[in-house]
């Protein structure tokens, strides 16, 4: 069960910071400047997937 937990967080992780980097490039091809909200929030979604993936990275595997 533990292996499904860190496998689904991943995976979260990596869809957060994708939708992060979305909403960033949306903005700015859409003419929005640096401190646009879409830059804002999506800097901050990437930022917050970015740190989820590093810290489940780092979890050390529980002992059986």
């Amino acid at each position: 069960m533990q292996r499904v937990y860190r496998q689904s967080t991943r995976i979260l992780s990596v869809a957060v910071l994708a939708l992060g980097l979305a909403l960033v490039a949306i903005t700015v091809l859409g003419g929005g400047g640096p401190l646009a909200r879409g830059v804002v929030v999506g800097a901050l979604l990437a930022a917050l997937g970015a740190g989820r993936l590093v810290l489940a990275r780092g979890a050390p595997a529980e002992p059986r």
